[in-house]
């Protein structure tokens, strides 16, 4: 894949949010578009590309749509940057931030966020559940917390507003959760359960139903573009 067809990426994740220590990893994210003429082969291209050393995730343009139609909270950060942590941005990427909006749907919403952070809740608890942290995992436990509470309050916003805030306003009190659930796991259940809540009693400006047109005629767009016509013989030759 070269480099040229990467439409949109930044910097994601921990930097992203203001949750980032020193020695924390720099993440990326990033859609790219492979030629055209590659899908009608026996053989389709790869969906996704994923690196260390940089860390860096790249999906093909139709997996993304698929990605963020769903809910996907990690693809989905990617149209939601602030400027200046794009390092990629390309036309077709600036009209796919465009339609970021359609991507998006109440129901999907409110799942995927909770539905993830359910998933980090059950690590946490089970980690708990087999005796006392080592301190190698205490740090672990603090990080999936992090994430957790940053899952539900992202989460929450969104489905509230309709928009996506990637960078946190407090990230000290994400840390102090963090800590406070090392110490106590179970707090992690009652922290998911008070945003559970809130969804529950939150009206939100979202569609039950994301709008796959714009995505749709998006996709099209970048196929045509990666498209190149085979080349015809000139006149008389064989």
């Amino acid at each position: 894949m070269s480099p040229h067809t990467v439409l949109l990426s930044g910097i994601v994740g921990s930097t992203a949010y203001g949750l980032a220590h020193e020695g924390s990893d720099i993440d990326r994210l990033g859609v790219f578009a492979a030629p055209t003429e590659e899908f009608h082969g026996l053989h389709t291209p790869r969906a996704s590309h994923v690196t260390s050393a940089p860390d860096r995730t790249l999906h093909e343009a139709a997996k993304w749509c698929r990605l963020a139609l769903g809910g996907n909270p990690t693809a989905g950060e990617l149209v939601w940057l602030p400027d200046e942590l794009y390092e990629v941005r390309t036309p077709l990427g600036d009209e796919l931030i465009a339609i970021r909006s359609s991507l998006l749907s109440a129901r999907r919403v409110r799942a995927a966020y909770l539905g993830y952070a359910a998933q980090q809740a059950k690590r946490l608890t089970d980690r708990a559940a087999a005796g006392p942290l080592p301190a190698g995992a205490r740090a672990r436990t603090a990080k999936h917390a992090r994430h957790l509470k940053r899952l539900c309050h992202q989460g929450l916003g969104l489905y509230t507003t309709g928009r996506l805030e990637i960078r946190l306003e407090d990230p000290d009190a994400f840390r102090a959760f963090g800590e406070r659930v090392a110490e106590e796991p179970a707090h992690a259940l009652r922290s998911l359960a008070s945003y559970e809540r809130a969804f529950d009693e939150a009206q939100s400006p979202l569609p039950d139903h994301p709008d796959e047109a714009p995505a749709e005629a998006w996709l099209r767009r970048v196929r045509a573009h990666h498209y190149t016509a085979p080349r015809r013989p000139a006149p008389g030759a064989r």
